[in-house]
């Protein structure tokens, strides 16, 4: 769970409201991605960089390290780790002797 969670409103199911959290926290994230590396991407075509026979863009760094960010971040929002989590518990309560 992250740091900035809030508590539910006493009417919500805390489960369901920490998915709708990280969910939302997601989409954020993915905005912000997409927006400054677009603003990265225009500002390394229009400064002329391309033209001194650089081989390799600079841009490419930022839009891949954060890349990989934004991957665990959507996992961490969308993969459901909550049944993998039950299922692991149902092992070990069933393998007690």
């Amino acid at each position: 769970m992250s740091s900035d969670f809030q508590q539910p409103p006493a009417d919500r199911d805390p489960h369901l409201w920490q998915i709708a959290h990280r969910r939302a926290s997601f989409k954020s994230h993915l905005v912000t991605y997409l927006l400054v590396n677009a603003m990265l991407w225009m500002i390394w075509y229009f400064s002329g960089s391309r033209s001194f026979n650089s081989d390799f863009p600079w841009p490419v760094w930022s839009t891949a390290g954060w890349g990989i960010g934004l991957v665990f971040h959507y996992l961490g929002a969308y993969v459901n780790t909550g049944n993998t989590i039950e299922s692991e518990y149902q092992k070990l309560k069933n393998q007690k002797p």
